[in-house]
């Protein structure tokens, strides 16, 4: 039986990448000032960036059930037998359950993964699928592990400027202001459907710091029971320079670990805006 793994494009992985791992991938439309675009398709993270530094006006939608059952058809006129599609959280975003009711059409044939996750554990949870589809399991198999070790996972992200968490309501226009004049940088953890306040410091770099020393702490607990880790670096700077030093780093605080670099996918960075700073961690599933 022929397995097909589909994910949207939250996961930061594209063309090239999902080819070489035999995956397929919904590209996230990004309205910018009222027309469309789409992640990785007609614009890349640094344009996108770019236009958050510029203050252009931004919103993210999810695709339409058009374009994903028609990639999901398109997968079985390839001669696929069955898909798992795992879409971001559906805490933030709508795409989970929309994705849930089409598939009601397919029969089975199509199983969708509600395991809480964006960006890179969105990505490390495509890792764990190939990894089991190596290892022979269904689309249903694959379905039933992801979401049973869904929340063995964080994402934290610092903020560079509250203007965007000002626009999106999470912080107060009077708490962006005070922020602003007082240096303030919230850093924000995602676990499972929420994004929530972790902390608030002051200056870019002690955010930073208080991110490493918060992802130490994750790592003790993800790791306990000795499983393995995954663990990422990832930012939304417009320029290579700052992209360098935040993940030199995380590296060197990380030396013992392969950490992985991804730009923050736009779902997020719309949101939190540009220059911000973030890192993830997810339990690998070995079988």
């Amino acid at each position: 039986m022929q397995t097909a793994i589909v994910t949207d494009s939250n996961s930061g992985i594209f063309e090239k990448e999902a080819s070489e791992k035999n995956v397929f991938v919904v590209a996230m439309p990004i309205i910018i000032e009222g027309k469309t675009y789409y992640e990785g398709v007609n614009l890349d993270h640094i344009q996108f960036f770019q236009v958050l530094a510029n203050h252009r006006k931004v919103s993210t939608s999810q695709p339409s059930p058009f374009e994903v059952e028609n990639l999901w058809n398109h997968i079985f006129e390839l001669g696929y037998d069955e898909i798992v599609y795992i879409p971001m959280s559906s805490g933030l975003s709508g795409s989970c359950e929309t994705a849930l009711a089409l598939a009601q059409d397919y029969h089975g044939r199509v199983e969708v993964v509600n395991n809480h996750r964006i960006s890179i554990t969105l990505k490390h949870s495509v890792e764990d699928a190939i990894g089991l589809r190596k290892l022979g399991y269904n689309a249903h198999q694959i379905k039933k592990r992801l979401e049973e070790t869904a929340y063995n996972s964080i994402v934290y992200v610092g903020v560079s400027t509250l203007e965007y968490l000002k626009a999106s309501g999470r912080v107060t226009p009077a708490g962006a202001a005070i922020g602003t004049i007082l240096s303030i940088k919230p850093l924000l953890i995602i676990k499972g459907e929420r994004l929530d306040a972790y902390a608030k410091v002051r200056g870019t770099l002690n955010c930073q710091r208080k991110l490493i020393e918060a992802m130490h702490l994750a790592v003790q607990e993800l790791s306990k029971d000795g499983a393995r880790l995954r663990i990422s670096v990832t930012g939304s700077y417009e320029n290579q320079e700052d992209t360098d030093k935040w993940v030199d780093l995380v590296r060197k605080s990380f030396d013992q670990y392969d950490v992985e670099y991804n730009p923050l996918t736009m779902s997020v960075s719309a949101h939190v805006g540009p220059c911000a700073f973030g890192m993830g961690i997810s339990q690998a599933i070995e079988k």
